[in-house]
């Protein structure tokens, strides 16, 4: 087993697309349906890794990420979020925590695995937190650039 992962969605068919592909990749895979059920379920399963949407009911993901930045137990979970939503502002903000990345909605399943296998696997994390870091560079540049553009 490469670990455990946790995904959050509050769309069944995004669940059962990552459930399948992760599980052909080795990981296991729990699933929760919001941000209460993943809370809950990062303290008992302690996952390895976990998948949340951004635009979820009741719970966004960026107030389910800062929860878990509280909580010793989840404190350094790594997060990949997936988005089909949020501002260049919200992810430079949240991509300044190392242990954060995303992926755009719609996306490739392979996509969202090889990702995962990036950020686990310690053979592959060297070439992922340079693209990582590459991004986050290009992502704050764009941030940077509309705030200039405000302020003209």
């Amino acid at each position: 087993m490469k670990g455990k992962i946790l995904v959050v969605d509050d769309e069944p068919s995004i669940q059962k697309l990552l459930t399948v592909t992760l599980s052909n990749r080795g990981f296991e895979v729990i699933t929760a349906d919001n941000g209460m059920e993943a809370l809950a379920l990062a303290k008992i399963e302690k996952p390895d890794l976990i998948c949340l949407d951004v635009m979820m009911p009741r719970m966004t993901g960026h107030e389910v990420h800062d929860k878990l930045r509280e909580r010793p137990e989840t404190k350094d979970t790594p997060i990949l979020f997936l988005s089909a939503a949020g501002t260049f502002e919200e992810q430079a903000t949240q991509m300044k925590d190392s242990n954060v990345d995303y992926i755009p909605k719609p996306f490739r399943p392979s996509e969202v695995a090889d990702h995962i296998e990036g950020m686990l696997d310690p053979a592959k994390r060297d070439a992922f937190e340079r693209e990582r870091g590459k991004r986050e560079a290009k992502l704050q540049k764009i941030v940077e650039i509309m705030h200039r553009d405000k302020d003209s």
